[in-house]
């Protein structure tokens, strides 16, 4: 007898839970060649408020432990993104088009740049803060911040090994995520989402949704509640309207020059600044 295929429909990542969209909708997702791998949910501006709603309440949380806890915890989902190797290849294989050397090469690369930013969580302080001269008897130290929710529209060629390269320096930095991943290719993505809830990452701290970044992606930058968002995947004219939404909320916007960088490359530590804000205090010298 031959068997009657079931086709997965994928849910979101919400506050460490997988929900369906409230408003029901799904849509296909294909491979390179047209063929269906599966249905993933289509996530509405309540799923978004929903996910806005849950980094908040995970910020204290995350943003208050240690960056020696930080670190431990991000190198703990990279151990676990190696331990399931062979699925991420399968999926980054299907999604990009990929032959299956390119593709294991892709999520290697992606495991070790979740493990370069979880390097930087306690070396943040020394190299973006500072003792600070001043005319005075007087103590004056910058020290650098988390800023808060940011939001990420993750690239949309590079489902994987970009997708990394936008969230991990968002963790790091002690911020929490809500992010839109690639709508063509959010397998891998989900398989991340997947990863996180079986880590040590709290609920909350990350949150994946699928679905259209051109939809997405201004009502993430009116919301009030949102602190910084990276426009990466919105596409040189979403990007535009995303600065026009964020300005309302005077919230930070990534400068983004080219869609899709060579992920390859060495990443410098422009993602890191737009995740941290400068506290500078003052303090009386002898008391």
């Amino acid at each position: 007898m031959s068997r009657v295929e079931v086709a997965k429909t994928y849910k979101l990542y919400v506050g460490g839970a997988f929900p369906r969209s409230e408003s029901g909708r799904t849509y296909p997702v294909n491979d390179t060649k047209g063929r269906f791998l599966a249905n993933a949910s289509h996530a509405s501006r309540k799923d978004l408020r929903d996910a806005v709603v849950a980094a908040r309440k995970a910020f204290g949380g995350w943003s208050g432990a240690t960056a020696y806890k930080r670190g431990q915890v991000l190198y703990r989902v990279a151990e676990m993104l190696e331990g399931r190797r062979e699925q991420f290849v399968s999926a980054v294989a299907a999604s990009e088009g990929l032959t299956g050397k390119k593709a294991e090469s892709v999520v290697d690369a992606a495991v070790d740049r979740w493990v370069y930013y979880a390097g930087w969580t306690d070396k943040l302080a020394s190299v973006f803060g500072a003792a600070n001269p001043v005319a005075g008897p007087y103590f004056s130290f910058t020290v650098p911040e988390p800023t808060g929710v940011v939001g990420v529209l993750a690239p949309q060629r590079s489902s994987l090994l970009g997708l990394v390269s936008v969230l991990a320096p968002v963790l790091a930095t002690g911020c929490t995520a809500v992010v839109v991943s690639s709508a063509d290719r959010p397998l891998p993505a989900v398989t991340l989402a997947e990863v996180l809830a079986t880590s040590d990452v709290p609920g909350g701290v990350v949150n994946v949704l699928t679905g259209r970044a051109l939809e997405l992606g201004p009502w993430l930058a009116s919301h009030e509640d949102v602190n910084a968002v990276d426009p990466t995947g919105a596409g040189p004219t979403g990007r535009v309207e995303i600065a026009r939404e964020a300005a309302g909320t005077v919230k930070r916007v990534l400068d983004v020059s080219d869609d899709e960088p060579d992920w390859t490359r060495q990443p410098t530590t422009a993602r890191l600044r737009h995740c941290l804000e400068a506290k500078t205090v003052w303090h009386p010298m002898g008391v």
